[in-house]
Parts: structure tokens; sequence; C-alpha cells
């Protein structure tokens, strides 16, 4: 597993944690960054978590329009997490690839969640991704 494969499975731990607690994934993070019981955290972990923590509100809007008979607040968590990591880097990332972006989202679900939740994750972001260009335009 490459290094920037490591960050989002990573920063899909954090966003899962922040979300089952209620709290600020960057709070989390900061509190995490450095500490002694916990590995050190990479940079593009960091960039993840901070860019879907900005971007929030328009990824959860994009998810919750495009996920079709699913709203965000059924999602399993970890779904909801991989999702937001897979449109912040569709849409913020310009140096990720879009089919990159969705097959590192699709190999996470594969990873970490229930065997639907890969094609779900993949349709989804497939959706979305047929219309990024215009998205972009606008952000």
């Amino acid at each position: 597993m490459g290094a920037r494969s490591k960050a989002r499975k990573r920063a899909v731990d954090f966003l899962y944690e922040a979300d089952l607690l209620g709290t600020d994934p960057v709070t989390l993070l900061a509190e995490r960054v450095g500490s002694p019981d916990v590995p050190p955290v990479n940079d593009y972990t960091v960039t993840l978590v901070e860019g879907v923590h900005a971007n929030r509100p328009r990824i959860d809007d994009l998810i919750s329009e495009h996920a079709e008979g699913w709203t965000l607040q059924r999602m399993p968590a970890v779904d909801r997490a991989v999702l937001r990591i897979g449109l912040y880097e569709l849409l913020w990332a310009a140096d990720v690839p879009d089919a990159v972006a969705i097959d590192e989202a699709v190999e996470l679900a594969k990873g970490l969640s229930t065997d639907d939740s890969p094609r779900f994750v993949n349709g989804v972001l497939g959706r979305i991704a047929v219309i990024a260009d215009q998205l972009r335009a606008v952000l």
C-alpha cells in the first residue's frame, strides 16, 4: 500500500471517529498529532481531514444529491467518511486524477465496509465525476 493510500485510510479513521464522537475532526486530529501514544500522522492525512472539514457542507450536499435512495444519516458512518474523502479529492485535490480518487475510495470501501459499499461508493462518486468539471468551475 502506497503512502497516499495509507494516508487516506488514516483520514477515514479520523473522520469516522469524529463522526461517532460527534466532535470536530480537525480538533481530534490536533489532539493526536504529536501524541506519544499515536503513530506519526502523514501530512496528506492532515490535508484530507482539514480539506473535508473546510468543505463539508458542500461535500455533504453533493453526496446527498447523488446518493440515490440514501440519506446521509442512513449511510454507515464509514461510508460517509470514505465518500467525503473521495469527493474532496475529486473536486478539490488538483493533483489527484478523477479515476484515482474514485478507485482509492472504492478500495477503502472494500477494506473497511460492507460488501455492497464499494459499488455504492463507485456509483455516487461516478455520478458526481460526470459533472466534476462544472462543479469545479463554481467552487
